[in-house]
């Protein structure tokens, strides 16, 4: 079990140096522009990623949809009890429950279930990174700024790199090779660049109340192992699918949530900050558990 644990830990532990250099960049006030980064990641590193792993993943499309399918039940899932449990602690709608919803899977779920799990894991990955990824810029916007726009999802890249690899899974085809090298190339930068980005973003949030956001850590981790003790019977899923959801649910909250709550609903930016970084840290934590004795 020692051993397990020490390999969980390798695992782990580059994800947390690759974000710790992000931290040190702001600390030392490094010319870093999380905008113009996030925007190359969103546009072009996560849907060249997506077809280049996709297109070359030997998994299943019936697998890969059941994938996106139990991805969605879990944001809605998480949206629910969410919902009840911020009306019961007398907490904004508005401010918390996108942090609540949105797990950072792309971030944290992907370098992880590539260490973890290998190229099948971070394939099943990606299919809830696609489901994140498309409710954090469309129901993540919506509830903070309290406006419906389906603008945002049908300009989505995303959407398209992943229809597009459906049809080559379905088919059996392949990219022309200048294409699918290129790709490569591209959808590398993603899990780098987001990770800097990460510990970035983190190192300049004003936190503010921590032992509400410790509560609402706590409140995440326990909705995450109901919802995934649930979903996992009801797919049948094992084996490499069976640890990549469960590592999913477990992802803390998703940063790029914080951006719409401080532009739509300032007065709680410090308190849902608070909650992220709690959120993040507690993962050092609880992965290499959860990968030891729950996965």
């Amino acid at each position: 079990m020692e051993q397990l644990f020490l390999h969980v830990l390798n695992v782990v532990l580059p994800v947390m140096i690759c974000a710790g250099i992000g931290w040190w960049l702001a600390i030392i006030k490094a010319p870093f522009d999380n905008k113009v980064i996030g925007g190359i990641v969103s546009k072009v590193g996560y849907p060249t990623l997506i077809l280049s792993h996709l297109s070359t993943t030997k998994i299943a499309v019936s697998s890969f949809l059941d994938m996106l399918a139990a991805a969605s039940l879990v944001v809605a899932g998480f949206g629910i009890l969410g919902f009840v449990a911020l009306k019961a602690m007398r907490l904004p709608v508005r401010a918390f429950l996108t942090p609540l919803m949105h797990s950072n899977v792309g971030n944290i779920g992907l370098p992880i279930a590539l260490l973890a799990f290998g190229d099948a894991g971070m394939a099943y990955t990606m299919a809830f990174v696609v489901v994140v990824l498309v409710s954090v810029f469309t129901i993540g916007m919506w509830i903070p700024a309290g406006t419906f726009s389906l603008k945002n999802l049908l300009t989505s890249p995303i959407i398209y790199a992943v229809i597009l690899s459906l049809g080559l899974m379905a088919t059996g085809q392949s990219l022309p090779t200048p294409i699918e090298k290129s790709f490569d190339i591209l959808g590398g930068l993603s899990i780098p660049l987001m990770l800097l980005t990460l510990g970035h973003t983190l190192a300049t949030l004003k936190v503010g109340a921590l032992w509400r956001s410790g509560v609402l850590t706590l409140l995440h981790l326990i909705m995450a192992v109901a919802i995934a003790s649930v979903l996992v019977p009801v797919f049948g899923f094992t084996g490499v699918e069976r640890g990549a959801f469960m590592l999913c649910c477990l992802m803390p909250s998703s940063v790029a949530t914080y951006l719409f709550i401080d532009q739509h609903v300032p007065d709680y930016a410090p308190e849902v900050a608070g909650f992220i970084l709690v959120s993040t840290l507690a993962t050092i934590l609880v992965l290499p558990l959860a990968l030891t004795y729950w996965i």
